[in-house]
């Protein structure tokens, strides 16, 4: 394969002759072209057996990067299921995950062949309110968790909200992602039936450096504010660590189905929308601060006494008030076809996990719900809340000790 200083120079000194041969365009072109093909084989080759660890003391999918794609599938159980058989559904469930996981297809999966590989797969598991109430559980359902109240601001459609049992499943290859769903989907039919599918997306693997804030549809950065993947504060702030042993290593998610107006938000100029979130578009940094995750202070005003960070600003709104108000932000973007009003619906399935909902995430949603600018241009039409099962070890059943 001819080097890239071969091809700048156009010549190759021939072996023992003390001549050289002229490289032609054509011949240049032909050597990119097979050593790109090469290079994207094994890079494809790579992605496809790229995995996460499936098993340990929490489900994964949560304490990771964010895959490029993602669905999250609400189930209602049957009629007349009992709790016995939600333990031979996780069985089911256990056994496709560890397999599917590990870049193996499913035991029963009839085209065997569509699947690839993992290309970091994750499948998590969570159960709604609705689950503990139907299955009389109650007693095991961790302290403070429910649904989530609706909002003033909220346009809630019943498609989107609530569900009995979650299925979260993502990966970064789109056809391997859907044939892990349709799989997952097919094998709990004897169990419950779909309450909703979202679909979702982040960027590309590759496409921004590793360590990068994503940007949602609005142009904006988004989940600066977390706390850092892999630390104690991570841990203390999503991981529960007391009450039913099921859930000691789980943690509870609130998905909200986010619209965005963008058409009325594109008319805004730079200013105006800078002013609206409170950071600046190109850095993400905080308006009058240079980098992304530098400290933002909200005292600071211009030469005309006027507040640097309107007091409408979203990151004002949304910034926690003490250190019970931390929770972790994972939000996906999603693009629909919207068929009545003839045009295209954009927005976020935006995730808050906590290990209680309660004390971290409403507090903060119930400032953004009574005075925020951005409601302008975002309206909630989809509201869920799922308690997230503790991860397991090999030979483990996912909450086999809520169902037994």
């Amino acid at each position: 394969m001819l080097t890239r200083r071969q091809i700048l120079f156009g010549s190759i000194a021939t072996v023992g002759a003390g001549a050289t041969s002229i490289i032609s365009g054509a011949d240049a072109a032909n050597a990119y072209r097979e050593g790109f093909a090469a290079a994207q084989k094994l890079a494809g080759s790579k992605l496809a057996k790229s995995k996460l660890t499936w098993h340990g003391k929490h489900q994964a999918g949560i304490e990771s990067r964010a895959q490029a794609h993602t669905n999250f599938v609400a189930l209602n159980i049957l009629p007349n299921i009992t709790a016995d058989d939600m333990l031979r559904w996780m069985v089911l469930l256990t056994d496709n995950i560890s397999t599917m996981c590990a870049g193996i297809p499913a035991l029963a999966d009839p085209q065997p062949d569509v699947f690839v590989g993992a290309a970091n797969l994750s499948i998590t598991v969570g159960f709604g309110p609705s689950l503990f109430k139907k299955l009389k559980l109650e007693s095991n359902q961790p302290a403070s968790f429910d649904a989530i109240p609706k909002f003033s601001i909220d346009e809630l459609q019943s498609e989107y909200c609530d569900g009995d049992v979650l299925l979260h499943i993502a990966a970064d290859d789109l056809q391997i992602m859907n044939h892990v769903t349709r799989t997952l989907i097919s094998d709990s039919k004897s169990f419950a039936k779909m309450h909703w599918l979202q679909n979702g997306f982040t960027n590309a693997v590759g496409t921004v450096p590793e360590g990068v804030t994503q940007r949602n549809l609005m142009g904006q950065v988004d989940g600066t504010d977390n706390p850092e993947l892999g630390t104690e504060n991570f841990a203390q702030r999503v991981w529960i660590d007391d009450g039913p042993a099921w859930i000691v290593g789980g943690t509870q998610l609130a998905l909200r189905r986010i619209r965005m107006n963008l058409n009325t938000w594109d008319l805004l100029g730079r200013t105006e929308k800078e002013a609206v979130i409170g950071r600046h578009l190109d850095t993400g940094a905080p308006l009058g601060k240079t980098n992304e995750r530098d400290a933002i202070d909200f005292e600071a005003v211009d030469d005309r006494g006027l507040k640097v960070i309107p007091e409408f600003a979203h990151i004002r709104r949304a910034a926690s008030q003490n250190l019970d108000e931390i929770f972790f932000r994972r939000p996906f973007n999603y693009q629909v076809l919207d068929a009545s009003a003839g045009q295209l619906e954009a927005g976020l399935l935006w995730t808050a996990y906590a290990r209680d909902l309660s004390k971290q995430y409403l507090p903060v949603q119930r400032r953004l719900a009574q005075f925020d600018l951005l409601n302008k241009w975002t309206t909630p039409i989809g509201s869920a809340t799922f308690a997230i099962a503790r991860g397991i070890d090999p030979g483990e059943i996912i909450a086999e000790e809520l169902f037994s």
